[in-house]
């Protein structure tokens, strides 16, 4: 089916269904449904894109033509969209200075977080521990930094016998951007890193770890993995990219690293491993940030803000 089409059969379900708020999520839900709203004369439109993705994702080569060809077409349609919109809602001031350029009419709000459930994360402290355990938790792709963990921690554990380092993620062999394999299966075997897979119980991955990394250049909203790792009371290790570096302060509850750095990354990861108090200290400065920023009952209710304005 075609944009044109779906955008046409939406915009008639909701005209007859009379709806009064129309609250698209993510790029195309926004684009379109939001056309479509505005078509069906919807009282209210609000959309909300979480982050700017592959689209505005540059590898360290830059951006590819296809992705400037791209960006182009989808600032041509934002231009339009963005102003049929009562809100649009974005995570970080860096979107919303992007999103700005195309359409400098638009109201753009940030709103600094999904969110997490504390009571579903709550605080765990960091008791005294021979082993100190690094944790990988997303989708295992080039863009989440997955390649520059592994290298980071064969460069670590050459040196540190009492380091381990954990992987949460499941492997897409099918995605062009996957998690260099060989360099996986050969760590795995090497007993380097420890491959999980999928779980469903994050939140005790997260209290029997020590330090939660995160070397990302995705173009994330605010990452809700390093979220949910502050709320436990661990420290965080992230770049200090789009997103990632909205959710530490450098050197009071992590640390920021370069993009495409392992090296950077496992000088940060030895600063947890010859000072675990420091690992402690920062996770109960993460929780404190947590509860401040992003907690999701508070996040839910600004959220419906814009709703019942």
């Amino acid at each position: 089916m075609s944009a044109y089409k779906s955008i046409k059969q939406l915009s008639l379900l909701l005209s007859e269904n009379k709806i009064d708020v129309y609250f698209g999520y993510f790029l195309k839900p926004v684009l379109f449904g939001g056309l479509a709203a505005w078509l069906a004369k919807v009282p209210k439109r609000i959309g909300m894109i979480e982050g700017l993705g592959q689209l505005f994702t540059d590898s360290e080569n830059g951006s590819s033509l296809k992705q400037l060809l791209l960006r182009k077409i989808f600032s041509i349609q934002f231009k339009f969209i963005a102003t049929k919109l009562d809100y649009l809602i974005v995570l970080n001031k860096d979107d919303k200075d992007t999103l700005s350029k195309f359409s400098p009419s638009a109201n753009i709000q940030v709103l600094g977080g999904i969110g997490v459930d504390l009571e579903e994360f709550p605080y765990v402290p960091l008791e005294p521990r021979e082993i100190t355990r690094f944790i990988f938790i997303g989708r295992l792709l080039k863009e989440k930094g997955i390649n520059y963990f592994l290298e980071a921690a064969e460069l670590i554990k050459k040196d540190f016998s009492n380091a381990e380092f954990h992987i949460l993620g499941t492997v897409d062999l099918t995605a062009k951007n996957t998690i260099n394999t060989a360099l996986l299966a050969k760590l795995i075997k090497n007993d380097v890193v420890l491959h999980k897979g999928y779980v469903n119980n994050v939140s005790e991955y997260l209290a029997s770890s020590s330090v939660f990394v995160l070397p990302s250049y995705y173009r994330e909203g605010v990452p809700r993995s390093t979220q949910e790792a502050m709320a436990t009371g661990r420290a965080v290790i992230t770049t200090d990219s789009v997103g990632c570096k909205d959710t530490v302060v450098n050197g009071y509850n992590g640390y920021l690293v370069e993009k495409f750095n392992s090296i950077d990354l496992a000088e940060k990861m030895k600063l947890f491993l010859t000072n675990l108090d420091r690992a402690a200290l920062m996770g109960i400065n993460g929780r404190k940030l947590a509860e401040d920023r992003f907690d999701a009952s508070n996040i839910n209710k600004r959220l419906m803000g814009y709703i019942y304005d």
